[in-house]
Order: C-alpha cells, then structure tokens, then sequence
C-alpha cells in the first residue's frame, strides 16, 4: 500500500487587492446664493490670500453675501484644517471657499478641508491649479467624494504678477459659483 504524500497547502494572495470605496454625498446644492453667508479658508500659501480675497470682491459684485468671514491656516498649508476651525466655518457660514492646492501636499489638503465641509453641509468649492487636475481626481476618489467639483486655474500661483492674479479671480468668480450651484461640470 502506497502512502499519499503529505504537501502543505498554498495560499496563494493578489497583490492588487480590492479596495472597496464608498461614496459620500456632497451637500445639497443651493438655488440661489444671495443672503447666504461665505466663509473663506485660506491656507496660508504665497498668494493665497489676494487670490480669496480678490475673489470675494468680485463674487460680491454679483452677489449680495449676508456676510464674508475669513479664516486662516496658521499650521501649515500641507495639513488639514483642525477640527475646531472646520467646526467654527460649518457654524458661521453657508458656503464655502478654499485655496490653494498648486502642489502635491496642499492640493490634497485642501481637497480634504473641502471634503470636512461638505461632510457637515456646507457646499465648498476648493481652487486648484492645471497642474493638479489628475491628483485631484484620485484623491477625490480616494477620500469618497468623486462628485466634488473644484475651480481650476492656471499655474503657477505663488510667482504670479497683480494682472494674473486678477485673471485668475475672474476664473474662480465663475466657477466657484458653478459648484456652489451645481452647475459645474467634471474636469
């Protein structure tokens, strides 16, 4: 009689693995922007500040804002706002505005800050340069929130004359409105 020869089994596993995302909802949308309360987010990056509040001036010639309320990153533009702040901005304020991922690290903090608030309500609408369109795509599938839609416009932004600046606000008075509508379409 033959003896069967004992093998240890083999598991054999693939490396690509699933990856298994939900998808978060954004926050409804709005009809109409007039009265509503804007809170801008700024990241402390170079030109960051003249770009938002640029914006704003030139958002609220068309818009009568019941207030504009700023708010500054002191940490660091390459880390996600604290829970206190995104707190504070979803208890003051209506809608959104966010800047500036113009390089790999702030890009997606500022897409997750965008995220904070529209996990809490607020329609956001986060500003990044062309050059991060693709990165912004994947994090924004990443994170679970593939429908967010961001303002782009052109890179760079931290070495930028006064003109560019104003160029690139025109840019964000309409596109930001767009996501804040829900009008906006994918990039």
């Amino acid at each position: 009689m033959l003896d069967k020869p004992t093998h240890p089994s083999l598991e054999i596993f693939d490396p690509r693995g699933i990856v298994d995302i939900g998808t978060r909802p954004l926050a409804e949308r709005k009809a109409s922007l007039t009265g509503l309360r804007l809170g801008i987010l700024d990241n402390s990056k170079w030109n960051a500040n003249k770009l938002l509040r640029g914006a704003a001036t030139a958002l609220s010639e068309d818009i009568a804002f019941a207030e504009v309320n700023y708010y500054v990153k002191t940490h660091g533009f390459s880390t996600d706002a604290p829970s206190e702040m995104i707190a504070q901005i979803v208890a003051e304020n209506d809608i959104a505005l966010t800047a500036i991922g113009d390089c790999g690290s702030c890009c997606s903090c500022c897409l997750r800050d965008a995220v904070a608030l529209e996990d809490n309500g607020v329609p956001t609408a986060p500003i990044i340069t062309t050059e991060f369109v693709n990165e912004t795509r994947l994090t924004r599938v990443a994170i679970g929130m593939p429908d967010l839609r961001p303002v782009v416009i052109d890179h760079p932004v931290s070495s930028i004359t006064e003109q560019e600046v104003l160029e690139r606000v025109a840019v964000i008075k309409t596109q930001a409105q767009e996501v804040w509508l829900g009008t906006r379409s994918d990039i």
